[in-house]
């Protein structure tokens, strides 16, 4: 039985991603009970397939299903994880990541086997825009009112007016984030990925922040630039091939009283002490696309989504930074501040 719940979870993944696209969780949220007929109508598509998306749906406990008026309710709980956008619970992104993981089941067969890398850029172009719906509610629950506090007086240096670095920076909406939030400052955005720095380009005008925020290419051991009172990696660092090397680049960016924010996946040093559903989540993701890609780079240290505060910690010294400490953490992320 273990196994059929196996068999469900990895079939409904497809779904979520269906009813996602086609707006299916969106139009039962706050609707109370519809029947099949009423979805499909509200949304443009086939009753029938509603229908069985539907039961699929019930049958899993997404939605609750009244078999005396053959109606559905998406409850609010769900709804908050999979019809809100601006909800801190959020998902639907990641399931697009799980999509594009099982197209690239090719790739990452044959890197097993030649123990080649499988760079970023490589992958079904589903996992930009996929990490970037998945990342930005937890960003924009966190990162402003909870992650910048903690970096001692880096908060009260951005009020006033400071130069930002975000390094590894996608499709910018953590890079936006935090220009929305502190309008003194400047702040760019740097990521190797050509295509997702256009994207990001984009998106600063439709925010109506690329006055303050530029983006630009470059690798994490060559973005250019001095005198930062703040350069950010968020869940990035491990996925990089020389972590070190990156490390030493951005103490060579830093201002003398800079910090260096480093958002990493949670995970605990210790193996057995990962195993638990969401260190199974990582390793996953680690497994189809944070180690391929460290191992796709020079050096290819391989470090994966949990390394661990102790391992990063021990790279972060190596490579000159003389404090080293966990300024917050969520359950799905921990938080260190390095500094000179």
């Amino acid at each position: 039985m273990k196994a059929v719940g196996e068999m469900g979870a990895a079939m409904n993944a497809a779904l979520i991603v269906v009813g996602d696209k086609l707006g299916l969780y969106k139009a039962m949220a706050g609707a109370g009970p519809m029947t099949s007929t009423e979805v499909a109508s509200k949304t443009g598509t086939h009753e029938r397939y509603v229908r069985e998306w539907l039961n699929s749906q019930a049958a899993g406990g997404f939605v609750t299903y009244d078999g005396a008026t053959s109606r559905y309710t998406l409850p609010n709980e769900q709804a908050m994880a999979l019809a809100d956008e601006s909800s801190p619970v959020f998902l639907p992104g990641f399931f697009e990541i799980v999509e594009s993981s099982i197209k690239d089941v090719p790739k990452i067969t044959e890197a097993f086997r030649s123990g080649k890398g499988v760079g970023w850029h490589e992958h079904d172009c589903g996992l930009f825009s996929g990490v970037e719906r998945f990342f930005r509610p937890n960003y924009r629950a966190h990162l402003v009112s909870e992650w910048i506090p903690a970096l001692g007086d880096t908060e009260a240096k951005l009020k006033a007016g400071g130069k930002v670095a975000d390094v590894g920076c996608g499709l910018g909406t953590s890079t936006i984030l935090m220009a929305q939030a502190y309008p003194k400052s400047t702040f760019v955005g740097f990521d190797y990925h050509p295509e997702s720095i256009e994207s990001a380009r984009e998106a600063a005008k439709k925010a109506g922040v690329s006055e303050r925020v530029k983006f630009d290419v470059a690798k994490a051991k060559e973005f250019p630039g001095r005198g930062y009172d703040l350069v950010a990696f968020f869940d990035c660092l491990h996925d990089m091939g020389d972590p070190e090397g990156a490390a030493r680049h951005v103490r060579e960016t830093l201002k003398t009283d800079g910090a260096w924010m480093i958002v990493e996946p949670f995970a605990n040093d210790k193996t057995e002490d990962n195993l638990n559903p969401i260190g199974r989540v990582f390793y996953a993701a680690s497994t189809m696309l944070c180690t391929p890609a460290s191992l796709a780079q020079e050096v290819g240290l391989g470090l994966g989504a949990q390394a661990g505060e102790g391992r990063l910690s021990k790279i972060l010294r190596s490579a000159g930074f003389t404090s080293v400490r966990r300024a917050a953490e969520t359950p799905f992320n921990i938080v260190l501040e390095a500094r000179l």
